[in-house]
């Protein structure tokens, strides 16, 4: 399935493949880059039996970050101000990586090539990031006489070490795969970033695909809550899903050393 001729998208076994398919460019952002990846990520929002994502670059890179031929045409690319939440609580470049951190199922990211601006950004959106010990990557939006704008002070908050993350914006000095690592942009260096997500994605879709929910659920909305609020979302969660029938399947796959055959939200 092809999402504003940018973006492709293949189910296979519970894992959705999202493919940014524009190599030629590098992946770079343009108008139609923005509405694929919005596209796609809506679409996968109300997929059934979707369990997993990976998100992965075509060709030689994962994104190079903003078409530059798309500078001084804001009001084509972004869709209107900056100001305007046309997304929730986030304006439309905003969400191309938010939307990844607000589906529902975990999204995995295999980086590989360059990986700049408003791509890092939109790396940054998925729960985990697989990284080509090569890559490229920058906070580059400062050499152009900007900022970092597509929600990554929020994506890389308690990830990044503050002072790292000012100096690289700073100075949008490059770092490479395995630096990222180190700073907090990268979960894991690996050779093989696609093998690696697309391996880790079949793993957790044989996992409880309500739980692993849950378990994004909190992971999301704790960060934003105090001590109390942590508790008692704890406590919600898991009464929905005590004695539920994937629980119960899960205890029961488990103890029978089989497994497990669950169903989908």
């Amino acid at each position: 399935m092809k999402f504003h001729d940018r973006v492709s998208v293949t189910i296979a076994d519970h894992v959705a493949h999202v493919l940014l398919d524009r190599a030629d460019k590098m992946n770079a952002l343009d108008d139609a880059m923005f509405d694929g990846i919005i596209a796609a990520g809506s679409h996968l929002h109300q997929a059934k039996g979707v369990r997993t994502v990976v998100l992965s670059g075509a060709g030689r890179s994962f994104c190079a970050g903003l078409d530059l031929s798309s500078m001084g045409r804001t009001d084509r690319w972004e869709g209107g101000s900056l100001v305007d939440r046309t997304h929730g609580n986030a304006n439309r470049a905003q969400y191309a990586a938010m939307v990844w951190r607000n589906l529902p199922m975990p999204v995995i990211a295999a980086v590989h090539g360059v990986c700049f601006g408003g791509g890092l950004q939109v790396a940054s959106g998925a729960d985990i990031r697989f990284i080509a010990p090569d890559a490229r990557l920058a906070v580059m939006e400062v050499k152009w006489g900007l900022v970092p704008d597509m929600a990554g002070y929020a994506l890389w908050r308690g990830n990044v070490r503050d002072d790292v993350l000012r100096e690289l914006s700073y100075t949008h000095r490059e770092f490479s795969g395995e630096e990222a690592v180190g700073f907090g942009f990268a979960t894991h260096v690996d050779a093989d970033p696609l093998g690696r997500a697309m391996a880790l994605a079949q793993e957790i879709a044989g996992k409880s695909p309500t739980a692993v929910r849950g378990a994004k659920l909190l992971s999301n909305r704790t960060a934003h809550m105090d001590e109390d609020q942590i508790l008692m979302a704890e406590s919600k969660v898991q009464h929905e899903l005590m004695y539920s029938r994937n629980q119960v399947e899960a205890v029961k796959a488990g103890m029978e050393k089989r497994a497990a055959d669950f169903i989908d939200p």
